[in-house]
């Protein structure tokens, strides 16, 4: 196994840890909703400390349910995800046509060995 792969398969190892860890370990069993997101948290905490609290701002879309809402917020990430991976392959694509194109341009400039009779 190449250093690469073992690196990756560390990588997803340590991912899959991070996403079934706080599932086994009932992480939130004492919540009703246990991973609720931080704006549903911040909310709560804002309306215990202050009842009458007025938010300065609505949201332009209240999506009608919350599978809809993260749908919508899966559908957000695998854009940026996709955004960046066209991006960076953009990047690497270029680096490697510039190293190319120097390395052509190296062996054209290079003296051709010829036999001297010529």
């Amino acid at each position: 196994m190449s250093r690469n792969a073992r690196i990756n398969a560390l990588l997803l190892l340590a991912v899959a840890a991070l996403a079934v860890l706080p599932l086994v370990l009932g992480l939130g069993d004492h919540k009703d909703e246990p991973f609720a997101g931080a704006d549903a948290e911040a909310e709560t905490a804002i309306t215990e400390i202050e009842p009458d609290y007025e938010p300065w701002f609505s949201p332009l879309y209240e999506p009608p349910s919350g599978e809809i809402e993260s749908a919508l917020f899966a559908l957000q990430a695998a854009l940026g995800a996709g955004v960046l991976a066209y991006y960076f392959g953009l990047r690497r694509g270029r680096r490697q046509g510039e190293r190319r194109a120097v390395a052509a341009a190296e062996a054209a400039a290079a003296p051709r060995d010829t036999p001297e009779g010529d």
